[in-house]
């Protein structure tokens, strides 16, 4: 990555990225911290952030090897983002010359830990130089190999023995950045016409996700032709299962449908995209990220109720009157989209996957009641542990002998980050897992 002659200072960036790693090791969401940042400096911190994320275990690990005591967590830290950005990557480009970056980190310590300046330029300099025997060494511990938690390792080979490297793999990859086309307003291939006019590359997704558009290399949505007015929105080609799920080949004029997750808003969107009579009701239990909606149905000139409560508390929002079709878009570990939010694999405990299972079957357990006699309900969740999908399926259907679990091939069951997907798409789209389930 070079540096134009208006970018920040590389050692700024990366003070402000170790400040943001730090954060994380001490359990705070990567959103929250960016979110604090100075907006100079925003968009080079975030790209630090996420990867010194991606590579923070073979950072660690190479750090035990170089400093078996460690320097304090300001210092630490640093040392974690730059000893990441070092990695070689196979096949990609470095973001910075090495001798470019050891020598702003050593400024950044100066600035924010004197006494350390000394300690970081002999660690960052005795890592270049002993670069491929300390890679190999860190990379023979599992946290040095798969950048991710033990616990997440073996959850992964219990859940797939087969794929689990592919998964720890994709998980490790910057994700693409794909579009949805507003169905209401234009198609995907005369977007990527338009797309192609500005010289922007990209690419229609096909059959599965006909509103789906990848770019060749991610932009800002300011830089998309027709986002403010709602023509475009940005939404991962899985994601873009769940609304024609929910509509099937067409509900009712006027049905009632309940979002019953619905921020920040995206697949609430692509309901009334899809059929624009629905009388669609967005739920979501935090009033502050409902806001995220309104801002999304407002960009896209789209309505829809919305209410602040928590969709397992039905007397406390419900009007009685049966809905005849929901999509429930669980709380998970996000652990299918660990690609686009890296510090997920580092907040996570193992007994969240517990917790947020728990939370699943009291939410599906609380709206199925709901559901008019005939109705559908999709459940949903951006996980590829199997307790939040098969398992927690199977474990309802027990539950509720009037539930009929419905298979649409390339759409429902686990869909894994991988090559073989579906939608089969390269590179590949988020993990999935989905349910359609009919009242009878």
């Amino acid at each position: 990555m070079s540096q134009s002659p208006q970018s920040p200072p590389l050692h700024r960036l990366l003070s402000q990225a170790a400040d943001a790693v730090q954060g994380v090791r001490d359990g705070r969401s990567l959103t929250e911290l960016l979110a604090k940042v100075p907006a100079e400096l925003r968009p080079g911190t975030q790209a630090l952030a996420f990867a010194a994320l991606r590579r923070l275990g073979s950072a660690e690990s190479a750090r035990q090897l170089l400093a078996p005591k460690a320097p304090p967590p300001r210092v630490d830290a640093l040392l974690l983002v730059a000893l990441a950005l070092l990695w070689p990557e196979p096949q990609t480009d470095p973001m910075y010359a090495s001798h470019t970056l050891v020598d702003q980190a050593v400024h950044a310590a100066k600035v924010r830990a004197p006494a350390s300046a000394a300690f970081i330029n002999a660690v960052l300099r005795r890592f270049l130089r002993e670069r491929d025997a300390l890679v190999a060494a860190a990379e023979r511990s599992p946290l040095g190999a798969f950048n991710h938690p033990a616990w997440w390792v073996e959850k992964l080979k219990q859940d797939w023995p087969a794929q689990w490297q592919a998964i720890l793999a994709a998980s490790n990859r910057p994700p693409p950045m794909t579009l949805r086309v507003n169905a209401r307003r234009s198609s995907a291939a005369d977007y990527v016409e338009r797309l192609a006019g500005l010289g922007i590359g990209a690419r229609v997704l096909g059959a599965t996700v006909p509103q789906a558009v990848m770019l060749d290399k991610p932009a800002p949505v300011t830089a998309l032709p027709g986002f403010s007015e709602g023509l475009v929105s940005v939404q991962d080609a899985a994601a873009q299962l769940a609304a024609p799920l929910v509509v099937g080949t067409a509900l009712r004029p006027g049905a009632r449908v309940l979002d019953a997750c619905a921020a920040p808003g995206g697949k609430t969107a692509h309901l009334l995209e899809l059929q624009p009579d629905l009388r669609l009701a967005a739920l979501d239990a935090d009033a502050v990220r409902l806001l995220k909606v309104q801002d999304n149905l407002n960009r896209l000139q789209m309505t829809a109720t919305l209410k602040a409560a928590d969709a397992r508390q039905p007397a406390t929002w419900w009007d009685g009157l049966p809905f005849d079709a929901i999509l429930l878009d669980a709380p998970c570990s996000a652990s299918g989209i660990v690609r686009r939010h890296p510090d997920v694999r580092w907040l996570r405990r193992p007994d969240d996957i517990t917790a947020l299972a728990q939370v699943q079957a009291e939410l599906l357990d609380a709206l199925w009641p709901l559901l008019a006699p005939g109705g559908r309900l999709v459940y949903a969740t951006c996980s590829v542990f199997k307790a939040e999908g098969q398992a927690q399926l199977d474990a309802f259907l027990q539950r509720r002998p009037d539930a009929k679990s419905c298979t649409v091939a390339g759409f429902t069951g686990h869909l894994l980050p991988l090559v073989e997907n579906a939608p089969p798409v390269q590179p590949p789209p988020d993990g999935f897992f989905y349910a359609l389930l009919q009242k009878s």
